[in-house]
């Protein structure tokens, strides 16, 4: 390569819809099979969506549709301290069919390249034929300098989206301890680290996968590990766009002659938001496993929640409330935090339930009696200081690595380590009883700390690797699944991992996940709109309580994007300042909502979030889809002018405001604009008439 008088591009477009199967040549587009390896500027395989290119450093360029979206970047490194090893000149390359038992058909193209410090770089990058846009890489780099290497970590699929007018928008699956918004606007100046790691005590975990985009483009990377991984993966606005990168730190002296390769890592480039990065990723994952069980009907029937009478509750408001509950058409009803003497033991409250055991069952059966499904509260893997559970099992708590107890801060309890096998069996054991022996038919199971742990360095677990507790945490959630289900198929277990971002290998061992205590309508939407995108059509979003969103009362935002309506009002009034009572006003509205979300179930539909844009499209639009007929949600603070209704099939169809009860004109494909006047929200129906 040192006589190479001009810059050598391997061209390698992977995978996808409408993708050239196979390699083809830059001698022919149309060719079926490759030429002898002459160089890397010979060789490239064809796609129609996404493209990654090398030059003769191994810097890495990407394309959307033809379009390049980025320059030439040092995408994969390997860090050694203030160190960074990323060029790398081209040694070889080779490209070859592939078949995957789960995946199916792909091409797969195998790079490598000397660094000027004697480490050689192996890049193997994967794309299969359904997953369009997506392209799945490991890298591996042999030291070969002859003297050892002190790395600190790695990163792979880093670059920078081009700057373009409009600006950026970003979205993270990760934990942040003051629970933002999961989707933001980069601003200038913006940074965001994004650990897949603890950000405290109790915050931590997350969905592997961030996005940069702009109006016409975006860029998502993350992991596709079957278990939980502790990595990064920085975005930063910066003077050119804005810069995306996932990395690992892996401390270890690499000797000469060994290999370091990296965790398995993806990058997606795609138009508009984060939806279809997101059902790719989804689609991987199921692939090997990590996929939403099926949907009971039970998860998806509205909730009253008595946490709007709070820990001082007594039993007769809860009972007493239940004929207005099953009269305003709600079918849950929720026993919140307060029953329990503390976390950890778990015993009855006997202020609250003189008789224990007894009461407690006698309890559900009124909750049933009154038509109703009874429900649980619950956070698991916590003990107060106070408990029997803390002071008679101290063997069952994570440690970090200099011994120090790990708190959970809401409950001012301590974290137990969810791979220890003793820990796992008492909490199995208890949600076993909730449902068998109480009566219970879900469960609501709580709290931050639920989402991830950090390494347990407890010598009493005879762990092999500190790690085991981090990856343990999804197995303790499938052995709790389990077991409520062995005790009734048909209960649903809720995870709500208090304003966190869902830890994704948690998810599969779920059958509701709520809006997890959101902090405006706006994270109650966008939310929504990951989840959907995360689990599928079907699957069981909440909104959580309504009286968290917008005004207490913003019923649309989970209605829009197909939620399950939720809600935690009070009746008849508990206090004189009472915030939550049912009013006359009040009730009337939400008997509307509840009538009008039963009526069309949108959580059994299907959620279209390819089609708009949460960032650039304004009004804010969604569209859930149910047999054949399209529900279109607007959202802004005000509005007077044109929606545009994407997604029409060749019908004609009829617009309806169900809302209002209000006709709103006819439409079809070629014609689908529809002049509108609203404040915070217009639900549009499309209803084909031919």
């Amino acid at each position: 390569m040192a006589n190479m008088k001009r810059r050598t591009v391997l061209k390698v477009a992977l995978g996808g819809a409408g993708a050239a199967a196979f390699p083809v040549l830059a001698g022919g587009a149309g060719s079926a099979a490759a030429a002898p390896n002459r160089g890397p500027d010979l060789v490239g395989v064809g796609d129609t969506s996404i493209t990654v290119e090398f030059d003769d450093k191994l810097r890495s360029r990407v394309a959307l549709k033809g379009a390049n979206v980025t320059r030439f970047d040092a995408g994969e490194a390997l860090l050694l301290g203030n160190r960074t090893i990323d060029a790398f000149a081209y040694r070889s390359h080779q490209t070859r069919k592939t078949w995957h038992p789960r995946h199916g058909a792909g091409i797969q193209v195998t790079i490598q390249g000397d660094s000027a410090e004697g480490v050689r770089k192996t890049v193997e990058l994967t794309s299969f034929e359904r997953l369009a846009g997506m392209v799945v890489m490991t890298v591996t780099y042999t030291n070969l300098s002859g003297a050892v290497l002190n790395v600190t970590g790695w990163r792979n699929g880093a670059h920078e989206l081009l700057d373009a007018p409009g600006g950026f928008y970003t979205f993270s699956g990760t934990t942040h301890e003051d629970r933002r918004d999961w989707v933001q606007q980069m601003t200038d100046g913006f940074a965001q680290e994004n650990s897949l790691g603890m950000v405290s005590s109790d915050y931590g975990g997350g969905t592997p996968l961030a996005t940069v985009w702009r109006r016409d483009a975006g860029l998502s990377i993350g992991h596709v590990e079957p278990v939980a991984r502790i990595l990064r993966m920085p975005v930063r606005r910066t003077g050119g766009g804005a810069s995306i990168a996932i990395e690992g730190d892996t401390p270890r002296a690499l000797q000469p002659g060994k290999q370091l390769t990296t965790d398995t890592t993806f990058l997606t480039a795609h138009p508009r938001d984060h939806f279809v990065p997101l059902q790719r990723y989804r689609q991987y994952m199921g692939d090997i496993g990590q996929r939403a069980p099926e949907t009971p009907s039970a998860a998806v029937e509205p909730i009253w929640c008595a946490w709007g009478y709070e820990r001082g509750f007594t039993v007769e408001q809860i009972v007493g409330t239940l004929p207005k509950v099953a009269d305003v058409g709600l079918k849950w009803a929720v026993l919140d935090d307060g029953w329990q003497t503390n976390e950890g033991d778990w015993d009855i409250n006997t202020q609250k339930f003189p008789r224990g055991e007894a009461d407690m069952r006698a309890f559900t059966k009124q909750i049933r009696d009154a038509g109703l499904r009874p429900r649980l509260w619950w956070a698991p893997l916590a003990a107060d200081p106070d408990s029997n559970l803390f002071r008679q099992r101290p063997d069952m708590l994570l440690l970090d690595r200099d011994g120090n107890k790990q708190v959970v801060t809401w409950w001012d309890a301590f974290t137990l380590c969810p791979a220890y096998e003793p820990t796992v069996d008492y909490f199995v054991a208890q949600a076993r009883k909730f449902i068998r022996d109480w009566g219970y038919e879900g469960l609501k199971i709580d709290g931050q700390h639920l989402n991830a742990v950090i390494p347990c360095h407890n010598p009493a677990h005879g762990h092999a690797r500190p790690e085991e507790s981090t990856e343990g945490v999804a197995r303790f959630w499938k052995r709790v699944y389990d077991a409520v289900h062995k005790a009734n198929r048909d209960a649903v277990v809720e995870l709500c991992p208090c304003g966190t971002a869902f830890a994704f290998h948690n998810l599969p061992y779920v059958d509701q996940y709520p809006a997890s205590d959101p902090l405006s309508s706006y994270q109650v939407r966008t939310k929504g709109k990951t989840m959907k995108a995360m689990m599928g059509s079907g699957s069981s979003y909440a909104g959580d309580h309504v009286e968290l969103s917008d005004g207490g009362d913003d019923f649309a935002s989970s209605y829009g994007v197909g939620a399950v309506l939720s809600t935690k009002f009070t009746y008849p009034q508990a206090s004189p300042n009472d915030p939550y009572v049912l009013t006359p006003e009040k009730e009337v509205f939400w008997r509307k909502w509840v009538g009008l979300y039963k009526k069309n179930m949108l959580s059994t539909g299907e959620y279209r979030g390819e089609l708009y844009d949460i960032g650039f499209d304004k009004p804010e639009a969604h569209v859930v889809a149910k047999d054949k007929t399209l529900h279109y949600a607007f959202y802004a603070d005000r509005w007077h002018g044109k929606v545009e209704l994407r997604g029409l099939g060749r019908s004609r169809y009829r617009l309806t405001d169900p809302f209002n009860g209000v006709s709103l004109g006819t439409v079809d494909a070629q014609h689908n604009t529809v002049k509108v006047t609203f404040e915070q929200f217009q639900i549009i129906v499309a209803e084909p008439i031919s």
